[in-house]
């Protein structure tokens, strides 16, 4: 007999994770959605230098 314990919240991701098998893949493509792209090295250096650089108090009017 184990005496390990185990939180409700890691019992209930177990059986969320068997009653959806494919959780998994919907996680991924919801990362591949907002986080998983390909940077063009060229567009973001265009970016980078067209940046203007903040001032240190930003309500200031000049």
């Amino acid at each position: 007999m184990s005496n390990q314990y185990e939180s409700e919240i890691t019992i209930f991701l177990r059986n969320f994770k068997q009653s959806n098998p494919d959780i998994a893949l919907k996680q991924y493509a919801g990362r591949a959605i907002l986080w998983d792209k390909v940077i063009d090295k060229k567009l973001k250096k265009d970016f980078d230098y067209a940046r203007v650089p903040q001032k240190p108090y930003v309500y200031q009017v000049d």
